[in-house]
């Protein structure tokens, strides 16, 4: 068949949903009542209705007229290319969504770093303003979840590299946060993720594309009518009284201001001053810089901070430039999926403050290797770590004059847990039980 253009053309189509995870379970629930048949693969089902992949599942998607790639499904797999080899068209959810979509009414926030903050800043700036807007995406539900129901206006959505691969049309209004290196065992390379988180700004429809100035350096593969944004000083302060910290947060700030201000045609100053007198109701997303718990000890006061939607360097470089100034005892590490973590051992060799780097997992491996095989100087030790717990605990032991505690994993969470959420909630439910604790060992001494 041709390639769809919409949910709509999928009527009377035996369509395949490859990849059953939050993205297509949403999109079962959309084909409810379209498709003639619907088959549901994974690679590792925990469902007996849903096909494993190389258990006769790839054979029933090649019977599809059509199959939605779920975002987790590398574009490039060879299975992928194999449907696409035998006719069998193979697009996304969302990409159907955008060929739907008001696409005057949406804004796509992407990047390696920033995307669900700077997704949630536009739409409570939006909202400040007496707007009606509603963040989706991987930030909330996906757009195309019947579930979702979003209301007449704004519709905020990020957008991670792996669905922009699969996109062919363009709203009207694109965000681009920060270009860092992550998911390289899914793109490839370093080159190829750029090409591939960048190409939504590259498609032919008529669109302005908002560049944070730390971006910069892709501007040569970025597309649409762009316009530059740095962050200033003011942006700093409003971003401190949204409960924001770090100047890659005043950089999400000065995005939103400049985002919302031509949505709804006033000057980024009009937009900073409504939102100043209603910063106290903004709820900072979970996972990032997070406050969870402190405490007074003998030496001075510690804190815990949860970073873990941190799950790539750049990132976890911001949380360090935030306390530079703190002694910092520092949790990374999780699924090494290859990317490249000189940024976060030059940042770490850059501190003056004593710092504790304390890895979990085969990133905190190679994290711990590539620090070791470098002179970062005598302020830096690193520990490793066989449990949360004992991460926690070693970090605790390392601050006997105070300083801050903080989970900022520079890796992806899947090796041990679910999601990011689940690895942070581990960790808040360890620090919370804290006096239960039997101090680690030194591991480095």
């Amino acid at each position: 068949m041709s390639r769809p253009t919409g949910f709509a053309d999928l009527a009377g189509r035996r369509v395949g949903i490859f990849g059953y995870g939050v993205e297509g379970r949403a999109s079962e629930r959309r084909l409810e009542g379209i498709a003639a048949s619907v088959v549901l693969v994974e690679d590792a089902p925990d469902e007996e209705r849903v096909l494993a992949t190389a258990a006769g599942g790839l054979d029933a998607l090649f019977s599809c007229d059509v199959v939605l790639k779920s975002p987790g499904i590398a574009r490039r797999r060879a299975d992928v290319l194999a449907l696409e080899d035998a006719g069998v068209v193979v697009t996304s959810a969302l990409n159907l969504w955008f060929a739907e979509a008001p696409l005057e009414r949406v804004v796509a926030v992407t990047g390696t770093k920033g995307k669900s903050t700077t997704t949630s800043l536009i739409t409570f700036f939006l909202t400040c303003l007496g707007e009606d807007a509603t963040s989706l995406g991987n930030i909330g539900r996906p757009p195309y979840d019947p579930d979702a129901a979003p209301p007449e206006g704004w519709l905020v959505v990020e957008v991670s590299s792996f669905q922009c691969t699969d996109l062919e049309v363009a709203p009207a209004n694109v965000v681009i946060t920060s270009l860092g290196s992550d998911h390289l065992d899914w793109h490839g390379s370093l080159e190829q993720y750029w090409a591939d988180k960048l190409s939504i700004t590259r498609l032919g429809d008529p669109h302005v594309t908002f560049v944070a100035e730390s971006a910069s350096a892709g501007l040569d593969q970025i597309g649409g009518e762009v316009v530059l944004v740095a962050a200033r000083e003011s942006h700093e302060e409003l971003a401190h009284a949204l409960g924001l910290l770090g100047h890659h947060n005043a950089s999400n700030v000065a995005l939103a201001l400049e985002v919302v201000a031509h949505l709804t045609s006033r000057s980024p100053e009009s937009v900073a001053a409504a939102v100043a007198l209603e910063a106290e109701n903004f709820v900072p997303l979970r996972g990032r810089l997070t406050l969870i718990d402190e405490e007074v000890t003998a030496g001075g006061r510690i804190r815990y901070v949860d970073d873990g939607l941190a799950t790539a360097p750049l990132p976890t470089v911001a949380a360090l430039e935030v306390f530079a100034d703190d002694e910092v005892a520092l949790l990374v590490g999780g699924f090494d999926r290859g990317v490249d973590y000189a940024p976060l051992v030059d940042a770490l060799a850059a501190r003056t403050r004593p710092t504790s780097v304390i890895t979990m997992g085969l990133a905190g491996e190679r994290i711990a290797e590539e620090i070791t095989a470098r002179d970062v100087g005598v302020a830096v030790a690193v520990f490793e770590a066989e449990s949360m717990g004992e991460a926690i605990s070693f970090a605790r032991a390392r601050l006997p004059r105070g300083g801050v505690v903080v989970l900022s994993p520079a890796a992806p969470s899947f090796d041990r847990y679910r999601n990011w959420l689940e690895r942070s909630e581990d960790f808040a439910a360890h620090v919370r039980a804290r006096d239960e604790w039997s101090l680690g060992r030194d591991s480095n001494p």
